[in-house]
């Protein structure tokens, strides 16, 4: 379960939250059948394609926007389209990473067609543009060719303070990818787990099920094995206050939250308005206590999809130019 890392010379992210995010627009968003193979979060719907672009987009700027408004800056990658649709691009979390020392990391996708949403040049020249720039860049995706995965920060929740990984374990996981990049980054602890969801499988991203800020952490316990439940509990406690949400409100994404900062120094915590509506007044108020409450409505987005307001964002630690 847990797996020291040998401490590396790195000066990676020495901060929790990001003041700086990417956000790609859903210009391709539909209903992916190839992820909807383990992702239980997402749902068909009868409008036309047309009409769900048009929904998600508007969802889309909306958030952009308020995010403005509120001091975080966002960088809109309008990614070239290629040969081959990508509906999910509008999670770009899940491809790549980012730390402060100005390194950009590009990551293994389980599905072919999530494999296209890797652009990491045109990703550069995006940052480059809005005064983020690259100053290295690794890969693990040739992590392919042995048919191991590992999708960012959909499956690997980040302590930056504690340089600890939590990660539950599926296909979209693979252990020894998961410790490579810990390894990579210079974080000590990998703290790695089994889950299930009723219906027996695992929890395909980390990131729906639990969250991580400066000093809380929401976390859906109940889809983890006792045994290790206590362990993963125990470790998140020593410095964070943990909000347990039931099986319930991952469902309603009330894992699938971010803490940000904003240029004025202020923290906000993106969740989608679902997720709002699904926390209890106690727990909204435990919350609101670290953070402002910033609540998006993405229905169309989180419905289709599977993923909600933090798959949206790509952190950006780089430092500015």
């Amino acid at each position: 379960m847990l797996k020291q890392q040998p401490k590396q010379q790195k000066a990676v992210s020495t901060v929790q939250n990001a003041n700086c995010v990417v956000m790609v627009p859903p210009k391709e968003f539909a209903f992916n059948a190839e992820t909807a193979l383990d992702n239980e979060f997402q749902h068909q719907v009868s409008q036309t394609t047309e009409q769900v672009r048009e929904l998600a987009m508007r969802e889309f700027r909306v958030m952009a926007d308020q995010l403005r408004g509120a001091g975080v800056q966002v960088i809109e990658f309008d990614y070239p389209l290629g040969q081959i649709e990508t509906p999910d691009a509008v999670f770009p979390n899940n491809w790549f990473s980012t730390t402060s020392d100005g390194a950009l990391y590009t990551f293994p996708m389980a599905c072919q067609n999530r494999q296209q949403e890797v652009r990491p040049d045109a990703l550069c020249a995006a940052l480059e543009n809005s005064g983020r720039k690259v100053k290295s860049q690794d890969s693990l995706v040739d992590y392919l060719d042995q048919d191991a995965h590992l999708e960012s920060t959909g499956v690997m929740v980040i302590d930056h303070l504690n340089k600890t990984i939590y990660a539950a374990l599926s296909q979209r996981c693979d252990r020894e990818v998961l410790e490579d990049y810990a390894e990579r980054i210079g974080y000590e602890r990998v703290v790695s787990f089994q889950t299930a969801l009723p219906s027996g499988k695992p929890i395909y991203h980390t990131n729906v099920m639990m969250a991580i800020g400066e000093h809380f952490c929401v976390i859906c316990d109940e889809v983890i094995p006792e045994f290790e439940r206590r362990f993963v509990i125990k470790s998140l406690a020593k410095d964070k206050q943990v909000i347990s949400i039931s099986l319930e409100q991952m469902n309603q994404f009330c894992g699938n939250i971010l803490e940000l900062e904003t240029d004025a120094g202020d923290k906000v915590i993106a969740m989608s308005q679902s997720a709002y509506d699904a926390f209890s007044p106690a727990q909204r108020a435990q919350l609101s206590s670290h953070a402002k409450l910033m609540p998006f409505n993405v229905k169309t987005i989180e419905s289709i999809g599977g993923g909600s307001v933090r798959c949206m964002l790509g952190e950006v630690f780089l430092q500015k130019c």
